[in-house]
């Protein structure tokens, strides 16, 4: 019987994570670029009780006997379907459709990358204008580097394209392409194999596959990028209701099966009297 208590235990202890990953879920359905999690369960060791010769009179069974020891959580995977396109009056809001992620350099020097496109306009040292995040972290280019306009550039005149390019009106109010600056969208082999650092920023792994430029691998299908568009986050939260209500019965039946088994333990202590 002390077997299943522990158990009970762990499905306790897994379900508790399981609501966590949930309530990440819900606390994070007005994020911009978040998509949802999705908590995956397995079994633990299997003890053998009996095999498949053990027979009063040694004869041969189809099938043996083992109880199972538990679960515990094999993984928290995030679901890298588009969220919705939510309309915003920033001219620097961009909303990826596709399998791109827009690219930063953090303060460390290294890359990020993410789905979160609300950048903002930066004047930097120089008096140029800088395209960053929410962060102050450089947005960059096809080329891994720092998208700065100089000073000769108006913030909310400038325009993207569908294909990253970045724009400026000529003298008939035409928008022309500015050299060098187009939008870097970077895709992965396997996006679920990115780190999760915060801040909607992912790095990467080896189980995510080093960075595919969209601009130089003319195997990927290009992202689009719209201006003026936020990609909301993808959580359905109907189903994360759904999800949270049977998370809450599964932790409530093994606490049951908790006391159930500390009652029978009680009973056999009491044969004795």
């Amino acid at each position: 019987m002390v077997r299943s208590l522990w158990t009970a235990a762990t499905g306790m202890i897994a379900q508790q994570q399981n609501v966590d990953t949930i309530s990440n879920n819900l606390a994070n359905v007005n994020t911009v670029g978040y998509k949802t999690e999705t908590n995956e369960f397995k079994s633990l060791l299997y003890q053998t009780m009996q095999t498949k010769t053990t027979t009063a009179n040694a004869e041969q069974k189809p099938i043996g006997a083992q109880v199972g020891l538990g679960v515990r959580s094999a993984a928290i995977t995030s679901q890298f379907t588009n969220g919705a396109l939510l309309e915003s009056e920033n001219p620097t809001s961009f909303a990826v459709q596709g399998k791109g992620f827009f690219a930063v350099r953090g303060n460390d020097g290294k890359t990020y990358y993410t789905r979160n496109g609300d950048f903002n306009f930066n004047l930097n040292a120089g008096g140029g204008l800088a395209l960053s995040n929410s962060d102050g972290l450089p947005v960059l280019n096809t080329n891994g580097q720092p998208i700065v306009l100089n000073g000769n550039y108006v913030a909310n005149r400038v325009t993207v394209n569908a294909d990253g390019q970045v724009c400026y009106p000529d003298a008939q109010n035409n928008p022309q392409p500015i050299a060098g600056m187009v939008i870097g969208m970077t895709q992965f082999q396997n996006p679920k194999g990115l780190n999760k650092e915060g801040d909607s920023l992912y790095t990467v792994t080896a189980a995510s596959g080093q960075p595919l430029n969209e601009a130089t691998n003319n195997n990927l299908e290009k992202s689009v990028i719209r201006q003026g568009y936020l990609e909301g986050s993808n959580v359905q939260v109907a189903d994360e209701m759904v999800n949270l209500i049977v998370a809450q019965r599964a932790y409530e039946l093994n606490s049951k099966a908790i006391t159930t088994t500390d009652d029978m333990m009680q009973t056999a202590n009491q044969l004795k009297r």
